[in-house]
């Protein structure tokens, strides 16, 4: 059982973790330095990575943040790497399981110096392994999950646009949004499909 919920049990404890960094981050944003507290329309989440907020002061987000990013990238890894096991073709399962942990890994660098390459790098990793599940989802009968998949791919590209044109005023609104839908594809994948549903469809069934 255990075993089981560690995916659903690692993504609450990282959602638990980063609210907290929130509550405890002092305050600034990009469009206000002097405003007071975490804005979920004007902050990003990487403010609350850094060693000083934007208004000046010492963060004590940080350790909140980190803990929590931890705990995200390695649930989400675990979800790759038993997701993968559904898939029927080893090549695109390796595809999905490897340059998804890579992700992962990627994703957790994002809280350090290296932050913007980190995002560059782990974004595209992240679509890509997305990208191939999403080929499988649409070959089988989960229409639900076709939906789920579309809407998070264009989400997350939607998101990446804003970014890369630094179009900044709905940015931290769309980042949010995709960090949200995102959780809710994966938690969804790992625990309401199976092996069986990935299978080849055989005709006239």
């Amino acid at each position: 059982m255990l075993k089981k919920y560690t995916v659903l049990a690692g993504i609450l404890t990282s959602l638990f973790l980063m609210l907290v960094a929130t509550m405890v981050y002092p305050g600034g944003s990009l469009s206000d330095k002097n405003s007071v507290g975490f804005d979920w329309s004007k902050n990003f989440i990487s403010n609350l990575f850094a060693a000083k907020a934007v208004n000046g002061s010492d963060n004590p987000s940080v350790l909140w943040a980190d803990a929590g990013m931890i705990f995200l990238s390695v649930s989400f890894a675990l979800f790759f790497i038993e997701f993968s096991k559904k898939i029927p073709v080893k090549s695109a399962a390796n595809v999905i399981k490897y340059l998804g942990v890579a992700g992962m890994v990627c994703t957790f660098l994002i809280v350090t110096p290296l932050h913007d390459l980190m995002v560059t790098i782990a974004s595209t990793l992240f679509l890509v392994s997305i990208f191939y599940i999403t080929v499988f989802v649409l070959k089988s009968r989960l229409h639900v999950f076709k939906f789920l998949c579309i809407i998070c791919l264009l989400i997350f590209y939607f998101t990446l646009y804003l970014y890369g044109s630094g179009s900044y005023d709905f940015l931290p609104i769309m980042q949010k949004v995709t960090f949200f839908t995102t959780i809710i594809l994966i938690v969804a994948l790992e625990y309401f499909t199976k092996k069986e549903d990935f299978q080849p469809i055989k005709a006239g069934k």
